[in-house]
């Protein structure tokens, strides 16, 4: 079964995929995450992601699809960040149909413009794991030593507003398109963590059920 989680950033997609993981045995993949890794030894790929910009789509596919091929993982997974445009849902839905997979479930968080500000503008990560906290919602536990915390270029106000903007006028479409193929679930993202992950919780049984 493979999921796509959609939402503007900060609607809590990276937490509800680990509690869907957590409790389904669902492997994780969050683009941001892995693009941060690649970038770590590409100064360009680093730069442009600072900018809150979009990877290209060419770029994008080809770097998920030499991961998922040396992986050699195509199931069971949940996306997170990926597609985020009809380009590469395209080339990813014909790339699934090759190795005989198919996508499952589209769940899309949402939330408004000012609660997204407010929550990214709270991101902090740590800079020798890239665990990523909220100082609001999701702090870091007792005792660590949150001078060592790092606000990225990303997380910034101004990289944010690029960020929701691209969202609006590539995803948003993504969604529309996405209908044409499989179940598409609109959830409010503003709700209490536990009641979104109830949501999510059953709408995953249903579908496992063949309901």
């Amino acid at each position: 079964m493979n999921i796509i989680l959609l939402g503007p950033q900060g609607s809590g997609k990276g937490t509800q995929a680990r509690i869907l993981c957590e409790k389904f045995g669902f492997s994780y993949f969050e683009s941001g995450a892995y693009l941060r890794r690649i970038a770590e030894g590409n100064f360009e790929l680093k730069e442009f992601l600072s900018t809150g910009k979009l990877v290209p789509d060419s770029e994008m596919t080809s770097y998920l699809s030499a991961y998922f091929d040396k992986e050699n993982l195509y199931d069971n997974i949940i996306f997170d960040g990926f597609p985020r445009t009809v380009e590469q849902y395209n080339f990813w839905k014909n790339w699934l149909a090759n190795r005989k997979m198919k996508l499952d479930l589209v769940i899309a968080l949402q939330i408004n413009e000012e609660e997204t500000i407010k929550r990214l503008s709270a991101r902090r990560m740590d800079p020798k794991t890239s665990e990523i906290y909220n100082l609001i919602t999701d702090p870091p536990p007792a005792g660590f030593d949150e001078s060592k915390l790092v606000h990225r270029d990303d997380d910034k106000p101004e990289a944010i507003k690029v960020r929701l903007d691209l969202y609006k006028k590539r995803t948003e479409p993504l969604i529309l398109e996405l209908k044409k193929d499989t179940k598409v679930v609109e959830l409010d993202g503003e709700r209490p963590i536990a009641q979104i992950a109830e949501d999510l919780a059953k709408l995953v049984e249903g579908i496992k059920n063949g309901n």
